[in-house]
């Protein structure tokens, strides 16, 4: 989005900017990785969320334990805008590198606890109580990751190269997610159903603590952004606190078109990576093993078209590759579940492939199209704000809502209908958008 003539934040092209690649290699290698470390314990909670089901519920229902392993999921989501809230305006203030340590050891220290916390059986209620008080942890920290993370990419990279590099950031996410659901997938082909459901479960879990450890040190040798440098030089000494009215208020049309963009690109992104895998156990009934590897091949398959799928998005636009996302869902998310629902292992991957691919033009131009529509001075603080109120209302509550559409109407084809929806406002929110490629992040000077 080009600045408006009447901003203070309309750049000089005379103070354009040339980056070090070495510092912009380093920024993207370390946002990405710390992003998958992040990211690793939902592929794990999602993946897992049958046995997790019968560890911390009380035995009965299944479709019941399912429910409330989702609520729990989804009940992090519901804290995700008062982090964003605490974590955004301070990354705005204090910087971005700092804030993104502190998100760091905030989620490992969350996700090292769930696999610390007795079962149901042992401690009754409070066993449900604490996963809960994990997770509202985990949601508070990751309300300033993904904001900071593509802030922090965004600002390093050159104009006409920020879609490619802001790709690494989903393929981060993309690994972590791999990462959990073939931890998972090992350990459901090795244990005993019995040993996944007295121990093993924890095991993904308690592998948070040291993997933690490395993120945080990778974001601690960061360097700030050249576009927060320049802001704090020019305002020569402490940054004055950004105003709740400028974040919000003051950007409430953008903000508006940021929860479109986010919408579509976290309901189709957590209902093939999140949900699926559940759907393909409890209502196709099919085999835990071979429905996780299908999953697997597809975020593989992900990962490999990722990166070229961002570099696509700076020759021809933001604007095109989420729209043809936006198309793609609308027309073919109906055909894609009847080909799951036919259950053979072809038909299943066909159309979790087909899904992945079209999900790979949000993925792929996302992390650079959200950043581009805030100035430098709120970018983090609206952004966190806009990305996470509209995961947590939409996103995140996904596996949840269709889980209880499906029991409520019976109708197994709702997740085929959820993605339409989804494309419809996202297909607005593009018809909306400026477009970025190529240009100077707003507030900033043009970066090579």
């Amino acid at each position: 989005m080009t600045p408006s003539a009447h901003t203070p934040d309309t750049p000089d092209p005379s103070d354009a900017v040339t980056v070090d690649p070495a510092l912009v290699k380093r920024a993207v290698k370390a946002a990405a990785l710390g992003n998958a470390m992040e990211w690793f314990d939902f592929g794990v909670y999602s993946y897992i969320a049958v046995t997790l089901g019968k560890v911390f519920f009380p035995s009965g229902n299944p479709t019941a334990q399912l429910l409330s392993t989702f609520g729990a999921f989804a009940a992090a989501f519901l804290v995700r805008p008062l982090g964003g809230l605490v974590f955004g305006p301070l990354g705005d203030r204090v910087g971005r590198q700092k804030v993104l340590a502190v998100t760091m050891i905030m989620m490992a220290a969350g996700t090292f606890a769930i696999g610390l916390i007795p079962s149901y059986a042992s401690i009754g209620v409070a066993a449900p109580l604490l996963l809960l008080v994990a997770r509202l942890v985990q949601g508070f920290s990751t309300g300033g990751e993904y904001a900071g993370a593509s802030t922090f990419i965004a600002e390093y990279a050159p104009d006409k190269r920020r879609g490619f590099l802001g790709s690494w950031l989903e393929f981060g996410t993309l690994a972590g997610y791999i990462a959990g659901a073939g931890l998972v997938t090992v350990m459901t082909a090795l244990l005993s159903s019995d040993d996944l459901l007295s121990w093993g479960w924890r095991i993904p879990f308690l592998i948070a603590g040291p993997m933690g450890a490395i993120g945080l040190y990778l974001r601690l040798r960061l360097e700030e952004t050249p576009a927060f440098a320049a802001e704090t030089e020019k305002a020569k000494s402490e940054r004055p606190k950004v105003p709740l009215r400028e974040m919000i208020t003051g950007q409430w049309r953008t903000l508006l078109l940021c929860v479109g963009l986010v919408l579509v690109f976290n309901v189709t992104d957590y209902m093939l990576l999140s949900y699926m895998p559940s759907y393909l156990t409890s209502e196709l009934k099919y085999d835990e093993t071979h429905g996780l590897l299908v999953v697997l091949g597809v975020m593989a398959l992900m990962m490999v078209v990722q990166p070229f799928a961002g570099a696509l998005s700076d020759r021809v636009g933001r604007r095109p590759v989420i729209a043809a996302g936006c198309v793609g869902f609308l027309l073919l998310s109906v055909p894609a579940l009847l080909l799951i629902r036919q259950g053979s292992l072809f038909a299943i991957a066909l159309g979790m492939g087909a899904l992945g691919l079209l999900l790979v033009c949000f993925t792929s131009a996302m992390p650079a199209a959200l950043p581009a529509l805030f100035p430098t001075r709120v970018r983090y603080g609206s952004l966190s704000v806009g990305f996470n109120v509209s995961v947590s209302l939409f996103g995140g509550t996904t596996p949840l809502v269709v889980t209880a559409l499906i029991g409520a109407t019976g109708n197994v084809m709702m997740p085929a209908y959820y993605m339409m929806a989804a494309a419809v406002i996202g297909g607005v929110a593009v018809w909306f958008m400026t477009e970025s490629a190529g240009r100077p992040l707003p507030g900033s000077p043009p970066q090579h």
